[in-house]
């Protein structure tokens, strides 16, 4: 006689568990690990942090739009597929390829005096930096001898926190970047540049990770680039940033992403006290771009300044999303990011204020603009601020518009042809942000950049 089939049961008061299906990308990710660790830098301590990385990713897969903070930018739906990753130790020794990547990273800046260049991930030439740098080697291929003590407590500080899972990702399968250690007192006149590119013509990933210390009182400008490569390229990179009493630092980084390319960038910054930290981002192209930024008050009477412009077209997609801790009293935090927006181009800004019950005195403002070139395109927005004490003042705003059409017409009643009146109102609307970057020398680079993209966008127009 034959029976029902029986139902298997979970004991009482234990739920059901619930299988996640792992997408074609987060498989080949995880499965890529066994074969690229034993040429991942770093020693034993390193090693245990890069396989509870990878663990943790393989449990939560890439973000998607129901996690809150990704709920703009879904990197599941994205990615669709994970591109191999590449080799270390292949990057281009070719002087002309080196030279032309330094021109085109900020054209009219002179970084010649002291960089460094990686590609397609891997170091290739350094110039000068053993002349501002008191680290052993610039590289991240010193961790694959004894590593200073400060370096070794910086990644681990950074790479413990595994539950989010591109930060995981980037611990598990770093093979270089960049290691920086200003010396206390130091102020560096020229420019730090740190140019990432690429002349492989095949889909590649990249992860890298940078690690800067910089001593009390200590000055420095650091200009970190990742160029447009000739193939579409999966990006993942970190910063981090160690900030000593009385030091200033301006961090200025430019994304040229194209399209189908995928740019995961974060920074990680601790500030001391009577800091000074001024970051600029500007985003250029059609690729997805998230650029996460962690800043977090240490030290009382400290700034925090970003100003960011993200020039976007075709489906081009950037998201820049912000979590500034305000730890102890008496710290000021400023935000202006602006986003030019033309075809089905969209522009993300999330950016979240935390003010501690003892952060008294605290000043925070932020502000994100849109400039609407298209129907099609799409800002969204989501400040938020979470205030646990009473003395301070924070605000925040968000506005989107079009080119004003009284003020072409006012242009062109000029003799300005219709383009180059839109150039010049989109070059002001942008300009208010890139205003903010410094020096000099770096901020007529950047106009220049937006310059061409303007060039490009008023001739489709």
């Amino acid at each position: 006689m034959s029976t029902a089939p029986q139902l298997k049961t979970q004991p009482a008061g234990r739920p059901a568990p619930v299988q996640v299906l792992k997408t074609k990308a987060e498989t080949a990710l995880a499965e890529a690990f066994p074969s690229v660790e034993p040429r991942l830098p770093g020693g034993d301590w390193l090693k245990q942090l890069r396989r509870a990385a990878i663990g943790a990713f393989a449990a939560e897969g890439l973000p998607h739009r129901r996690v809150e903070e990704w709920k703009f930018t879904d990197l599941r739906a994205a990615m669709r597929e994970a591109f191999p990753l590449a080799a270390t130790g292949t990057g281009s020794h070719d002087p002309q390829a080196i030279a032309a990547s330094v021109r085109d990273a900020l054209p009219g800046l002179d970084v010649s005096q002291a960089f460094a260049i990686f590609m397609d991930g891997t170091g290739v030439a350094e110039n000068g930096l053993s002349k501002v740098s008191d680290a052993e080697r610039p590289f991240l291929a010193a961790l694959a001898d004894h590593p200073p003590a400060w370096l070794e407590n910086e990644i681990s500080e950074v790479s413990q926190h595994v539950t989010e899972a591109t930060l995981a990702l980037n611990t598990a399968l770093f093979a270089d970047g960049a290691v920086l250690d200003i010396a206390a007192g130091r102020e560096i006149e020229t420019p730090i540049a740190l140019i990432f590119a690429s002349n492989d013509d095949a889909p590649r990933t990249t992860v890298t990770r940078n690690v800067v210390r910089v001593g009390k009182g200590a000055k420095v400008v650091l200009v970190e680039c990742h160029m447009t490569p000739k193939a579409a390229r999966q990006v993942n990179t970190l910063t981090q940033l160690d900030i000593g009493d009385g030091a200033e630092v301006v961090h200025v980084t430019v994304i040229n992403n194209r399209e189908g390319s995928i740019h995961l960038g974060r920074t990680v910054a601790r500030l001391g006290t009577n800091t000074s930290y001024r970051p600029f981002q500007m985003v250029i192209g059609e690729g997805l771009t998230r650029n996460d930024l962690s800043v977090t008050f240490r030290g009382q009477h400290s700034s925090f300044d970003l100003g960011a412009a993200q020039l976007l077209r075709g489906r081009g997609h950037a998201d820049v999303t912000l979590v500034v801790d305000h730890a102890v009293p008496h710290c000021t935090s400023r935000e202006l990011v602006k986003n030019v927006l033309a075809d089905q181009a969209r522009g993300v800004f999330q950016g979240k204020v935390i003010v501690r019950p003892d952060a008294q005195k605290t000043d925070g403002k932020q502000m994100a603009q849109a400039l609407m070139l298209s129907p099609d395109a799409e800002f969204d927005s989501k400040p938020e601020l979470e205030i646990y004490a009473d003395d301070v003042v924070c605000g925040h705003g968000s506005t989107v518009a079009e080119i004003d059409p009284e003020l072409v017409f006012y242009l062109q009643s000029r003799g300005i042809p219709r383009h180059t009146a839109q150039a010049m109102l989109i070059e002001s609307f942008a300009g208010e942000a890139i205003d903010k970057a410094e020096p000099a020398e770096v901020q007529d680079a950047l106009r220049t950049l937006a310059q061409q993209w303007l060039a490009g966008e008023a001739g489709a127009a």
